[in-house]
């Protein structure tokens, strides 16, 4: 069980922005990869404060502890100590090219409460085929797919808001390949799909989707929410779902098989309410599961006992060899 007393167990202070969190006070914006004016828009506000721990643990199925937000790049042990604290006692670390597939393939080797995912992010797959590496690419996917705690193939799909026609020629050829490659490998399919809801589900049902599918930081209405019920596909709500303009997602989220819904944070992405615009990370994930929650009229024990039931249920236990 978690709670306060937990969070404390930790050194954080439920209300306070655990320490590995916390910005230098004088940032030097030049020792970020990112140009001062990004840094700055990334990190207005900082890391949120940890919230109240979930007094039953849940899993974060989506984040990437590698991506920098601004100044702050936090040790995978302190953030998934943080996250622990939280009541977030394990994630699902993504890769969306090579070197980011490389290190999730390293790292999930070093810490119990990590497994990982390793894929060609959609929009990388058309500049990969016009420099002829493509097919490289995806062969070296396949071969770190092969680790033990390596549990899924993705980030992969289609993205039609970033990339224009010209490209999805590419990114069609690359989500098949690791449709075909989770097949293979007995592994999970995670998706990216932004503005591409149609044509990722006639690509499922056209090549035969893997036996466990999950639509991560879903973004469909009702209507797909129905469409994954019937086809068994898991649905992964990120921090938008708190979001005030998001009402087709809460509206997805009431309609969803129960026994299909995980949570994640995508972070350093797509902070929920109340602390929208700021960069996110595990251990702020209370917040994304009370609202949905709230919406769906469950208790929050419940909920969390069945989102962990579910995450496992797409990637096998934590503690499995």
């Amino acid at each position: 069980m978690c709670d306060s007393a937990n969070a404390a167990g930790h050194g954080l202070t439920v209300g306070e922005t655990p320490p590995a969190y916390r910005e230098p006070e004088e940032a030097d914006a030049s020792s970020s990869d990112e140009s001062a004016g990004e840094v700055r828009r990334r990190r207005k506000g900082g890391f949120p404060p940890l919230p109240e721990p979930l007094a039953v643990p849940v899993i974060d199925n989506h984040t990437h502890f590698d991506v920098r937000d601004g100044a702050v790049l936090v040790p995978i042990g302190e953030a998934l100590d943080a996250a622990q604290a939280a009541g977030v006692r394990g994630a699902v670390q993504v890769g969306t090219d090579l070197e980011s597939s490389r290190f999730t393939a390293a790292v999930v080797e070093q810490d119990p409460r990590l497994l990982g995912a390793v894929a060609l992010h959609p929009n990388d797959a058309p500049l990969l085929a016009e420099g002829g590496t493509l097919d490289d690419a995806l062969s070296e996917i396949e071969q770190l797919a092969t680790g033990g705690r390596i549990r899924a193939l993705g980030e992969t799909g289609l993205d039609y808001f970033r990339t224009g026609q010209e490209g999805r020629g590419s990114q069609l050829t690359s989500f098949r390949a690791h449709i075909d490659i989770a097949k293979r490998l007995g592994k999970a399919l995670q998706i990216h799909d932004r503005e591409a809801h149609d044509d990722v589900v006639a690509t499922l049902l056209s090549d035969g989707a893997p036996e466990r599918v999950v639509l991560h930081c879903f973004s469909g209405d009702a209507a797909l929410a129905r469409t994954c019920n019937e086809q068994g596909w898991f649905m992964s709500f990120a921090g938008t779902v708190t979001f005030k303009n998001a009402a087709n997602l809460r509206e997805a989220l009431l309609v969803a098989d129960p026994g299909l819904v995980l949570v994640e944070t995508d972070a350093p992405f797509l902070t929920p309410h109340p602390h929208r615009g700021r960069p996110n990370a595990s251990y702020v994930m209370p917040n994304t599961v009370r609202a949905m929650a709230e919406v769906v009229g469950s208790d929050v024990d419940a909920l969390c006992s069945r989102l962990t039931a579910n995450t496992e249920a797409v990637y096998g236990r934590w503690d499995a060899p």
